[in-house]
């Protein structure tokens, strides 16, 4: 290690003694058997034994810090690492004056707010809410329950997230094409819209000749096969069909002429009779 690198290494050293012991010097056997006996109490107590890990895991090397872990304090790895999460996060500055409210939920449920934000816990410390609970609906609940309530909320806000997110891309979307559109002549618009308007229409009137017109005959066939009437049914689905393009054509003031369509006879060079 290189002389500015253990100078860095001992600054940091100190700031993390000066945060999580108040100034107290370094003493590893004082701090194991301190943590040791925090392990049994309550949550506080949790994230004091958390605080006194951190400082050893920066004063010991790995090695040695997996051994104090495991064979000092009885502890696996994974238990140790959560407890100085807890610690990191509750006794930061933005919750350490916050603590004493939340240690009374105790250490499985502190456990469980960890991925809240700092902010929500200050709130929620301040007789606010997480995930709409209270500390003492919080309290009254089982730790699986609540662990179901933050799931839950976190879901529902993902969710929102998710909608006003698209709701923003089809308002950019939207804006975008106006812009778009305002930039060409009205004639080149007018193509464009009749353009869109044209693949609704033919998406629709391929969806009536083959899935709509398959299953009419699926039924038709069946029918036949079996003995069984369904003109009647048939009768109904499709008058519903032709009711629809009626009222189309109502609301747009545009009917069938009784001679062909204009464009049936574009460019054929005979007079339509």
């Amino acid at each position: 290690m290189s002389r500015n690198a253990i100078v860095e290494h001992q600054a940091h050293s100190r700031e993390i003694t000066e945060l999580y012991l108040d100034g107290q010097p370094y003493d590893r056997l004082r701090l194991i058997n301190e943590a040791s006996f925090c392990l049994a109490q309550s949550a506080e107590a949790m994230l004091e034994a958390g605080r006194r890990l951190i400082v050893i895991k920066e004063h010991e090397p790995h090695g040695e810090f997996q051994q104090i872990i495991e064979q000092q304090l009885g502890m696996n790895q994974s238990v140790a690492r959560r407890m100085m999460q807890a610690a990191a996060k509750y006794l930061s500055p933005q919750l350490a004056g916050k603590s004493k409210a939340l240690v009374q939920l105790g250490k499985t449920k502190l456990y469980e707010l960890m991925l809240e934000d700092d902010d929500d816990l200050a709130e929620l410390a301040d007789g606010g809410t997480v995930a709409g609970l209270d500390l003492d609906e919080i309290d009254r609940m089982g730790t699986r329950e609540l662990r179901g309530a933050l799931r839950d909320a976190r879901a529902d806000n993902e969710a929102k997230d998710s909608v006003i997110a698209d709701k923003n891309k089809k308002l950019d979307e939207l804006v975008t094409k106006k812009k778009r559109i305002k930039k060409i002549p009205p004639d080149q618009e007018s193509e464009q819209i009749r353009t869109e308007a044209a693949d609704h229409c033919y998406k629709v009137e391929a969806l009536l000749l083959g899935q709509v017109t398959q299953a009419l005959t699926q039924v038709k066939d069946h029918a036949d096969i079996h003995q069984i009437s369904v003109d009647s049914w048939m009768g109904g689905q499709l008058d519903q069909l032709e009711d629809a393009l009626q009222e189309v054509r109502q609301l747009l003031g545009v009917f069938r002429s009784e001679g062909a369509a204009p464009w049936e006879s574009e460019g054929n060079g005979e007079a339509v009779a």
